[in-house]
C-alpha cells in the first residue's frame, strides 16, 4: 500500500502511549498529569492555538520520557484542520506511534485525511519510510474518521499511479490498473485497443512500440438521476513527439497522466461514498515518442467524429486524445455533464503557480459546482475565461482545426487548449481542468482533484 502507516481507532488513550497529541482546548487533564500547570505552560510558550502549531511537552513516564503534542486547529476549518493533521504526522516522523485525540467538534475528515497523507511515501525495491508506524484515533465521528482515511487511500492511489516510472507505466500497464482497481470496486471496465474512430488517440501513440488504449470505467449506481462522464489525459511518458522536449522538460513527464490518474482513482473510491451519479470515466492512454512511425508536423488526423485537425506541433498532444474521448462520449454515452481532467498546458502553470489548477466550463452552474468542491476539498480552483476572439487562431488552411495557434506565437496557451476541447462537447455542458501546476509537487504526485470529485459527486 502507497501509506503504510496503520490506521488504528481507540475507544481511549492508551495509559501508556508515548506520544499523545492533545487539541488545545482539548481534556488533557483526564489524559495526563502535567509537573507544570496547562495555563503557564501556554503563557510560558506563548501558545495561540494557531493551526498546524504543535507544542511538545514532555513528561517523565517510568525511567523514560513520555510526549505530549499540544495541537492547533485555527477556525477548525477544513484548510486549518489539514495543516494540523499533516503537522502531527510530521512531528512523529520515524516513531512506532502516535495517539490523537481529535478535535470533539466538527467535521475530523480533513484532519486524518492530511495526517494519512503526510504519510504516503513511493519507493521501489525495498520500503523505505521514517513516517510513523501508527496512528491511533480517540474521539471523533466514526463515519468522518471513516471518510477521511477513504479519501486519503483514494488520493494515495493516484500519487502511486503518477510516480510510477515510464518503463513500467506503458498505456497497457496503466489500463490493466484500472481493470483491477475497477474490480475489487465493483465497477465495469472495458478497454479498447482497436480504437477503430479514434485517430487522436492513435496519432499519438502511432511512435511508441508501446500501443495505446481508451479505458471505460462505468459505475451505475442502483437508483440516479443525472450520468456525468470524467474523462482523463493517460499520456504515460511525453517526449513532445517530433516536436521534442528538452532534457530538462522532460524529467517529468512519466507524470503526463495525472488526469487519467484521478480518475481510474475516483471511480475506484464512488461506492465507498455511496455516489447517486452514474459515472462513466473515459483514460485516454498513450505514449508520445519520437520516431520513424511517429506523427509529423502538418499531418492531418481525424478524430472521433469526423473533425480533421492539422498537427502544427506534436508535444500539443494531450488535447488530441481528449478531444476523441470528448467526442465519443457525446456521440455515444448521452451524458449530462462532462469534465476532463489534464496536465494539458504549462501556460496554466504560468498563470496560476503550482498551487492551482485552471478552470474552464461553458455552463455555469457546472462552474459553480465544482468551485465549491474546490474550496471544501483544498484542491484550488480557478475560474479562466474561454475568449471567443481566440477562436479564429485554431483556424487551419487544409482541416477544420490547427491543434494549436496557427501564428506560434505561445500566448494564451491554456486557452486556446480550452477552446480546442470546447469544438468536441457537443455543446454539452462541460467543464476542463488544466491541472499541469498541482499535479506535481517537489517530492512528487499530489493526486490532485481526486478529493474535488469525490466531493462532487458525492451526497
Amino acid at each position: 500500500m502507497p501509506i503504510h502507516t496503520r490506521l488504528t481507532v481507540a475507544p481511549h488513550a492508551a495509559s501508556g502511549a508515548e506520544f499523545l497529541a492533545v487539541p488545545f482546548g482539548g481534556d488533557l487533564d483526564a489524559a495526563v498529569e502535567l509537573p507544570i500547570p496547562l495555563p503557564a505552560l501556554l503563557a510560558h510558550y506563548q501558545v495561540k492555538g494557531d493551526a498546524g502549531e504543535v507544542l511538545e511537552i514532555p513528561v517523565a513516564q517510568g525511567d523514560g520520557v513520555r510526549r505530549i503534542l499540544l495541537y492547533g486547529v485555527g477556525d477548525s476549518s477544513a484548510k486549518d484542520l489539514r495543516k494540523a493533521g499533516a503537522a502531527l504526522t510530521g512531528r512523529a516522523k520515524g516513531r512506532p506511534s502516535l495517539t490523537v485525540l481529535l478535535p470533539p467538534e466538527g467535521d475530523v475528515a480533513p484532519l486524518v485525511e492530511a495526517a494519512l497523507l503526510a504519510a504516503y511515501t513511493f519507493t521501489i525495491g525495498e520500503i523505505k519510510t521514517k513516517s510513523v508506524a501508527e496512528i491511533v484515533l480517540v474521539g471523533g465521528d466514526a463515519a468522518a474518521v471513516r471518510r477521511g482515511e477513504a479519501i486519503a487511500r483514494a488520493t494515495s492511489v493516484a500519487r502511486d499511479l503518477v510516480n510510477t516510472p515510464a518503463s513500467i507505466k506503458t498505456p497497457g500497464w496503466l489500463a490493466a490498473q484500472a481493470v483491477e482497481i475497477g474490480a475489487s470496486a465493483g465497477l465495469g471496465v472495458r478497454v479498447d485497443t482497436e480504437l477503430t474512430g479514434f485517430g487522436g488517440i492513435r496519432a499519438v501513440g502511432q511512435g511508441s512500440v508501446n500501443p495505446p488504449c481508451l479505458v471505460e470505467m462505468s459505475y451505475t449506481p442502483d437508483s440516479y438521476d443525472r450520468h456525468v462522464v470524467l474523462v482523463g489525459k493517460g499520456i504515460t511518458f511525453d517526449s513532445g513527439g517530433l516536436s521534442i522536449k528538452t532534457s530538462e522538460g522532460m524529467k517529468t513527464m512519466k507524470t503526463d497522466m495525472a488526469g487519467g490518474a484521478a480518475i481510474i482513482a475516483a471511480m475506484g473510491a464512488l461506492a465507498e461514498f455511496n455516489a447517486r451519479v452514474r459515472v462513466t470515466g473515459l483514460i485516454a492512454c498513450a505514449e508520445n515518442a519520437f520516431s520513424g512511425s511517429a506523427q509529423r508536423p502538418s499531418d492531418v488526423i481525424v478524430q472521433y467524429g469526423g473533425r480533421t485537425v492539422e498537427i502544427l506541433n506534436t508535444d500539443a498532444e494531450g488535447r488530441l486524445v481528449l478531444a476523441d474521448a470528448l467526442a465519443y462520449a457525446d456521440a455515444e454515452l448521452d451524458p449530462d455533464a462532462m469534465v476532463d481532467i489534464a496536465t494539458l498546458t504549462g501556460a496554466a502553470k504560468i498563470a496560476l503557480g503550482s498551487g492551482i489548477a485552471a478552470l474552464y466550463a461553458n455552463d455555469e452552474a457546472l462552474a459553480a459546482q465544482l468551485l465549491a468542491a474546490s474550496e471544501r476539498t483544498g484542491d484550488r480552483l480557478w475560474r479562466m475565461p474561454l475568449i471567443d476572439d481566440y477562436v479564429g487562431d485554431l483556424d487551419s488552411d487544409v482541416a477544420d482545426l490547427a491543434n494549436v495557434d496557427k501564428r506560434m506565437s505561445g500566448a494564451a496557451g491554456s486557452v486556446a487548449a480550452a477552446l480546442f476541447l470546447r469544438e468536441f462537447t457537443g455543446k454539452r455542458p462541460w467543464a476542463h481542468l488544466d491541472i499541469a501546476g498541482p499535479a506535481r509537487a517537489e517530492k512528487g504526485a499530489t493526486g490532485f482533484g481526486v478529493r474535488m470529485l469525490l466531493d462532487w459527486l458525492s451526497p
